[in-house]
């Protein structure tokens, strides 16, 4: 599983030959949820609210970035968010 990026205890990670819609994972010790790479918002497991927000943002900033990613399969470290 290739890590995108880390912030604040989140780990951003994109598995190869993921089901889609295209989708990141976002883990911590405590949870592990994917968010839609289209909007940004969780599209299964559960995330804290602050949490949410961070993981959110970070894929609007990285949107076309990730959304490469998903298509060629070719991953990338990205900056984390501050």
């Amino acid at each position: 599983m290739p890590t995108i990026s880390c912030f604040y205890g989140i780990v951003i990670v994109m598995y190869p030959n993921d089901h889609n819609p295209p989708h990141v994972h976002a883990i911590t010790q405590e949870h592990n949820a994917t968010f839609l790479i289209s909007t940004g918002e969780l599209s299964e497991g559960d995330f804290p609210p602050k949490g949410r927000k961070m993981v959110k943002e970070f894929i609007l900033i990285n949107q076309k970035e990730l959304e490469d990613m998903w298509e060629s399969k070719e991953y990338v470290k990205l900056p984390p968010i501050e």
